[in-house]
Order: structure tokens, then C-alpha cells, then sequence
């Protein structure tokens, strides 16, 4: 059988569209909670090893670039934009390949997510602060959370088609 087969089994691509809008929702809904009651900086204690934060990233993941001089606001909205066309493509492609789609749906939602909020406010809102012992993950936001967990679910998918494929 081949890698990815067709999406013409089942619904097609429309349930994996609906999960990134699910996503997109939740991303941008969390988000105007923080900027309703938050401002920049503002933080609330949750446990010893959480916070919920208000905070500001123009660059991209672990802020890399947030320090340039504003041109990585249209370069990370066009490199959204790419890859929302890409993975809308490969959806259709393999739209029958539940954790290939799923992880292709959630990595979307969260780029979808993350390119509204470079539109509306030319930074992306994080929020979500994990530390210990002093030293602080960077903060970041749910669009960034599924992203992530499609990431880890694409490279589950590729182990399962190697290991098939022996």
C-alpha cells in the first residue's frame, strides 16, 4: 500500500478543517480573554510552577527574531500563509490518514491562530508560563501548544510507516 493514500475514503477533508477552526476558536478566544484582562507584563500565580502572563512575541518560536526591526511581522505571516496552503493541500491529498490528518489539522489551526493575531496586533499574545527552580520556559499560547502536539503526532505517524514498512 502506499505511503498516503487518497482522502477520498470517508469525509474527505472537511472534519480536519473542522478541527483547525476548533483550534483557531479556542487559540483566539483564550487570547482576547488575556488581552481583556491582562496588561503587558501582568501575571497571576497559579501553582509553584505556573503562571498565567501576559506577554508579547514579534519574533517566532523562543522569540527568535522578536528583536529585528519589524520586517519579521510580514515574514512569519507570509511563512503562515505558505504553510496554511501546504497543509491545506496535503490534507486533500490524504484526508484518509487519521493521525497524518490530525497532525496536519492541529499544526494549521495553531499557524492560523498565530497569523491573526501578527495581523491584528503585529505580535503574537502568549500567555501560558511554566517554570522551576527560577528559570522560566518560554511563554506561549494554545495556537503554539498545537502546533507542537501535531509536530510530535507527525513524527509518530512517520515511525508507524517505517516500522509497516520493514
Amino acid at each position: 500500500m502506499a505511503r498516503r493514500s487518497s482522502g477520498s475514503r470517508g469525509l474527505g477533508i472537511w472534519p480536519w478543517l473542522g478541527l483547525a477552526l476548533v483550534i483557531v476558536t479556542i487559540d483566539q478566544y483564550t487570547k482576547t480573554l488575556i488581552l481583556g484582562y491582562y496588561k503587558y507584563g501582568d501575571a497571576t500565580y497559579v501553582t509553584s510552577f505556573f503562571n498565567v502572563v501576559r506577554a508579547h512575541n514579534t519574533g517566532a518560536a523562543f522569540s527568535f527574531l522578536a528583536d529585528a526591526d519589524g520586517w519579521q511581522r510580514w515574514f512569519f505571516m507570509a511563512i503562515g500563509v505558505a504553510a496554511a496552503v501546504f497543509i491545506i493541500w496535503m490534507l486533500k491529498s490524504h484526508a484518509g490518514q487519521k493521525l497524518f490528518s490530525f497532525s496536519m489539522a492541529a499544526i494549521l489551526g495553531g499557524a492560523i491562530g498565530n497569523v491573526i493575531d501578527r495581523i491584528m496586533h503585529g505580535y503574537v499574545v502568549d500567555f501560558l508560563d511554566f517554570h522551576l527552580a527560577g528559570r522560566h520556559f518560554p511563554a506561549f499560547n494554545v495556537a503554539d501548544s498545537a502546533i507542537t502536539i501535531g509536530a510530535i503526532c507527525l513524527v509518530i505517524d512517520e515511525l508507524r510507516r517505517v516500522r509497516k514498512a520493514k
